[in-house]
């Protein structure tokens, strides 16, 4: 389905994701969201919902930064297999090498690739990770190392197994062999190269007023506090980047096929393929190549990355083959941002399924948008070619979304599940809607946020 032909235009289908992604940022009680999506190099659409700081009421932009977390290894794989492409590392160097100061060390005959793909055994964030928690600073290079030290969980290639701890030390090895900072070197290799302007590699406390206000969850209380963004030292490497929606997405869409700016597409290959299950117990779920994991919706492989950060949690979904990219930021602790990415995901494939080209060029547009009663609240929406009854409460908008045929003076459901009105009328005017026998009042303006 990768390879499948892109529809020409897109345009009111994101239209329609606009509208079901305002409408799940505010059913989430979510305080604030950025999405963007694009194809080809080309941002397609970039839109901020909610709140940037839901106690000050400050509204979201689309320039509001985020802490991306772990997204950041993509960018460290990504400079690693720069350095290896030009013969300066080989995959099967062990970090001792690289990092002599663990040379009399069980970790230090990890190899690069291992810890790329976090097969290196060591432990994800150390004996005490609760710096995750602001109980105590992000480790410097010193405690990094001490916690390093401590043995292996497993022998190095044994089993995936997720390490924050692993991404350090490459951070400290791209040091090495560049004599660069990592900040420096994360620079000079990937974000000047790609003019991503609001992208850098550690927290930026010169321009704490443009970032977006981290947000606790709602978990474990009924409102949520805000959390202070800090300097995550020698695990930059991990977890340390900044960004927006829209520089993910001109990020991600050099790590297209074809598009050599960042890498040649044997080393993109190699950096994307299936080298473990995330999870032995499901085989054929989702995957982790080098610095890059995967996951496939229905029969749609995409790769990317999440991150999740105290008071952010993002999500990026690449298609290597198309270019489509489609990155979510959220700034809430429990930010459903994959789930949104999802959803967007499944709109933009219904649509390629289904292209504009199929229908005609003058589709009238009558009752599109946001409707609700007791029961139900559904968007009458284009999704490629079609209209269909997108499905708002809902983290799978087309779970239960019919397919609509126009009218001479309205629709007629021709698609849908039986236990619903299948084959009965839609009528519409302008503030009413009668979807079988049931009728809908409009509301195209969403309630104010109780996040």
């Amino acid at each position: 389905m990768s390879g499948a032909t892109e529809p020409l235009d897109l345009t009111a289908t994101l239209e329609t994701i606009d509208r079901w992604v305002a409408y799940r940022v505010w059913h989430s009680r979510l305080p604030g969201a950025q999405v963007a999506i694009g194809r080809g190099g080309r941002v397609e659409l970039s839109r901020a919902y909610g709140f940037a700081d839901a106690e000050q009421r400050i509204p979201m932009r689309t320039d509001h930064l985020f802490r991306i977390a772990s997204h950041s290894k993509t960018f460290t794989a990504t400079a690693v297999l720069q350095l290896v492409e030009a013969g300066r590392i080989g995959l099967e160097d062990r970090i001792a090498d690289l990092v002599p100061e663990l040379g009399g060390d069980a970790i230090g005959q990890a190899s690069v690739r291992e810890l790329l793909e976090h097969t290196s055994g060591a432990l994800r964030d150390g004996l005490d990770g609760d710096f995750w928690q602001g109980h105590r600073d992000f480790p410097d290079r010193g405690e990094l190392l001490a916690a390093v030290r401590v043995t292996p969980k497993t022998g190095p290639g044994e089993e995936f197994a997720y390490s924050n701890l692993g991404y350090g030390l490459l951070g400290l090895a791209i040091e090495s062999v560049t004599s660069m900072s990592y900040v420096e070197a994360m620079a000079a290799l990937i974000i000047a190269p790609l003019g991503l302007t609001a992208t850098a590699a550690c927290h930026q406390p010169d321009r704490v007023d443009d970032y977006a206000a981290g947000h606790s969850g709602l978990h474990t209380a009924h409102r949520r506090s805000l959390l202070t963004s800090v300097d995550t030292r020698a695990l930059d490497a991990a977890t340390g980047f900044t960004s927006t929606a829209t520089d993910l997405v001109s990020y991600f869409s050099a790590h297209t096929f074809g598009d050599s700016r960042l890498l040649s597409d044997r080393f993109k290959r190699l950096m994307q393929r299936r080298a473990n299950p995330t999870d032995r117990r499901k085989p054929q779920g989702g995957w982790y190549g080098l610095g890059m994991d995967g996951e496939s919706f229905d029969e749609h492989r995409m790769t990317g990355h999440g991150g999740g950060y105290p008071g952010h949690s993002t999500r990026t979904l690449l298609d290597p083959e198309t270019g489509l990219v489609v990155s979510v930021m959220t700034n809430a602790i429990d930010g459903p941002a994959a789930a949104l990415a999802s959803g967007i995901l499944t709109l933009l494939d219904d649509a390629r399924e289904h292209p504009t080209a199929d229908v005609e060029n003058d589709l009238e547009r009558r009752g599109l948008g946001r409707w609700r009663n007791l029961w139900a609240a559904i968007d009458l929406g284009i999704v490629g070619g079609r209209v269909r009854s997108v499905q708002l409460p809902s983290w799978d908008p087309l779970d239960g979304a019919d397919v609509l045929e126009p009218t001479a003076d309205g629709y007629r459901i021709i698609e849908g599940n039986g236990y619903g009105s299948l084959g009965e009328r839609v009528e519409v005017s302008a503030d009413l809607l009668r979807y079988g026998s049931m009728s809908y009042e409009r509301f195209d303006d969403l309630p104010d946020s109780p996040a």
